[in-house]
């Protein structure tokens, strides 16, 4: 058993939550085990203000009318009846009182003399029992304690019959605890040369983990180590590679490698296939199956020799390195599974320095790592730190991460040990509106789904490579006196030409803005298409394309944004004269916004649009597409502002200009384009 190193929860740390479902512990362990001896133990040490303590036959004696006596005269039927009056009335007086529950109990009784022991379990315990510990006294230890035992008649009993109703009641409250989602651990009472802690500081430090640890305070407190990460290593990256561990950095899988080595190959396969499948609770209960295997210096030892036997992928090994010289670009690792063996993996890669793991494996850590908490913390990176997202990984459990994401990439492995479950549950993730590519390692693998899809993406491909280290934050982008800019602008600025003429040439300019300038930043995708000879050939889009919307400001954007729409046309064009009318409808399904207005003066009505959409959903990447912008705007004021500070805004203009528009008749654009001039 482990030396837990906890400590109580900080000022800045999640607070337990109440009013929820009482936390009540049940200590359990065959009679002479030492139950009673340790509750009184614990009692002592950890006090009644926060806990309140309950020996089960002591419960029964001040339930039952007549008491112990009265309630051993009993049938078996009308037992269970005060049994589970007796849990209920504990259940509620820890419910009112807000305080957690320790009760010690029986659960199996077994005369050497009967076939079988007989359960005393009820549904009432295990409805309220949210945490079962079994001390796991040596058979040895309990004849000893019930021969010395004067206060009590034992009936007499050998050591291998207890270590039969030992090991009967341990699988058993194994299994029951797991159909009932109640989280088990057994505890040894036994100090070892390597794990000297009595078992008495072992449990009152598990109370005061079960006390604090929930599902949303698990939520909270990985975004508490993931902003430590971003404040103590990263810095501010524009651009985070958030990477699941298992079959993504490389083919192994460290859980099923640890338990070779402890135990049982299937130990994690069978508690993840089981009742409490992929759930918080599921991974907690990983957690104490770790912390029972294995003390703190044994777990290491372990972990270690666990990434002796992990090679990453060359590809990753690539990828990261490249990373690591960006200032710009930062890597996180967001595993399920085992933190110290991937940290030291990649220690042994030299890439510890630049690669940050966050993950469990330990009760110490204070987190397990699901699919909803990675989904969580790529949406705060996107979303609280305003960072542009590229996740990488293999199974169901990162779809959650890959829909917060800005770019998924899925990992897809050797087909006979990939995930079986990821072709369907990605299939229903993108039908749903993911859109997402796949890498093949090994590159001689096969893809998963329909190429045509899912595009297949090379690790090493150089156009991919910039797309992913990039500067994701160029701010604004000016044509300028680019020969093509030169020459579009032209047209624009004759006083004889206005009405269609005119829009043609907006909409010539929307249609370069989009393909010179746009597709950079926000990125391409590769994709499959038929070629004019009858074979299939790979085409390029806008990343997310169909996701795109496109929003023309007043009646001046809109020849522009249909031009911009020329060069996207899966995208959708809509038209906006006033910000109010952008409805969360419009929004909620895009991927990137993009902004078209012909003339920008002060930015003013830009700036209400950005908020608007901003009101809704914080980081969807914003590009503000001109023709002219005054210079002002992206130096001072409101405009500039959201420039500098919201690195999900950018501007992409075909020039700046040092005169302020205030245009009215002849001189309004909206006017000109649409031969409107007479009527102003």
């Amino acid at each position: 058993m482990a030396v837990l190193q906890l400590d109580h929860p900080t000022a800045s740390e999640p607070q337990p939550v109440h009013g929820r479902k009482p936390i009540i512990v049940g200590l359990y362990g065959i009679p002479g085990s030492g139950k009673s001896t340790l509750l009184k133990q614990l009692e002592q040490e950890v006090g009644h203000e926060e806990f309140a303590f309950h020996d089960g036959s002591q419960a029964i004696d001040g339930t039952v009318p007549g008491g112990l006596n009265a309630f051993q005269a009993m049938g078996k039927q009308e037992q269970e009846h005060w049994r589970q009056r007796a849990i209920g009335a504990i259940g509620k007086k820890c419910k009112d009182s807000e305080k957690v529950g320790v009760v010690a109990g029986h659960f199996m009784l077994w005369s050497e003399k009967e076939q079988a022991g007989e359960s005393v379990c009820t549904e009432n315990d295990l409805a309220t029992y949210t945490h079962i510990i079994y001390l796991d006294t040596r058979p040895e230890a309990v004849m000893d304690q019930r021969l010395g035992d004067l206060e009590r008649s034992r009936e007499s009993t050998t050591v291998n019959h207890l270590r039969r109703w030992q090991q009967q009641e341990k699988d058993q409250l194994r299994q029951l605890c797991r159909e009932h989602h109640i989280l088990f651990l057994s505890v040894s009472p036994h100090p070892t040369k390597l794990d000297k802690v009595s078992v008495m500081t072992k449990v009152s430090r598990l109370l005061r983990d079960f006390q604090y640890h929930n599902e949303k305070y698990n939520a909270e407190y990985a975004k508490i180590k993931l902003d430590e990460t971003l404040g103590a290593r990263l810095g501010r990256p524009e651009t985070v590679l958030v990477l699941d561990a298992d079959k993504t950095l490389a083919a192994q899988d460290t859980g099923t490698l640890f338990w070779q080595m402890v135990s049982d190959e299937e130990t994690l396969k069978t508690l993840f296939s089981g009742p409490l499948g992929y759930s918080y609770t599921a991974f907690r209960q990983a957690t104490l199956l770790y912390e029972e295997t294995a003390n703190n210096w044994e777990f290491e030892g372990l972990c270690q020799a666990v990434a002796a036997k992990v090679t990453l992928h060359p590809e990753i090994v690539s990828l990261l390195q490249k990373a690591a010289e960006l200032k710009h670009v930062g890597v996180i690792v967001l595993t399920s599974g085992l933190r110290r063996v991937w940290e030291k993996v990649l220690e042994t890669a030299s890439l510890s320095n630049n690669v940050t793991v966050i993950g469990g494996g330990r009760i110490a850590d204070g987190i397990v790592m699901t699919g909803a908490v990675k989904g969580a913390l790529v949406s705060r990176l996107r979303e609280h730190h305003q960072m542009y997202v590229w996740a990488f990984g293999d199974s169901p459990l990162d779809l959650d991460m890959f829909k917060a994401a800005d770019q998924a990439i899925v990992v897809v492995g050797d087909e006979q040990t990939r995930s079986q479950s990821m072709e369907s549950e990605l299939t229903t993730a993108m039908d749903d509106g993911l859109q997402a590519r796949q890498v093949l390692l090994p590159g001689t693998g096969s893809p998963r789904l329909d190429i045509a899809k899912i595009p297949v993406v090379e690790l090493t491909d150089g156009d991919f490579l910039e797309s992913v280290l990039r500067r994701r934050s160029p701010g604004v982008l000016i044509a300028g006196d680019r020969t093509s800019a030169k020459l579009l602008m032209t047209p624009t600025r004759n006083a004889e030409l206005a009405g269609p003429a005119l829009r043609t040439a907006h909409r010539q300019i929307g249609w370069y803005l989009a393909t010179e300038f746009l597709a950079d930043v926000v990125g391409l995708e590769k994709y499959v298409m038929p070629h004019v000879l009858g074979h299939t050939i790979t085409g390029y889009r806008l990343a997310h394309e169909r996701q795109t919307l496109i929003i023309a400001l007043m009646r001046g954007g809109e020849p522009m944004a249909v031009g911009v729409n020329d060069a996207f046309p899966a995208a959708s064009l809509a038209h906006a004269k006033h910000p109010d009318e952008i409805k969360p409808q419009n929004l909620e399904k895009s991927r990137t916004i993009i902004l078209v207005d012909s003339v920008i003066n002060t930015g003013k009505s830009v700036v209400e649009f950005v908020r608007r959409i901003r009101e809704q959903y914080a980081s969807v990447p914003i590009v503000v597409v001109a023709n002219v912008v005054q210079d002002q705007s992206v130096l001072h004021g409101e405009f500039a502002q959201i420039l500098e500070q919201d690195t999900k805004t950018n501007l992409v203009a075909l020039r700046l200009s040092t005169t302020k528009f205030t245009g009215s008749g002849t001189t309004d654009t909206g006017n000109r384009l649409f031969n409107t001039t007479h009527l102003d």
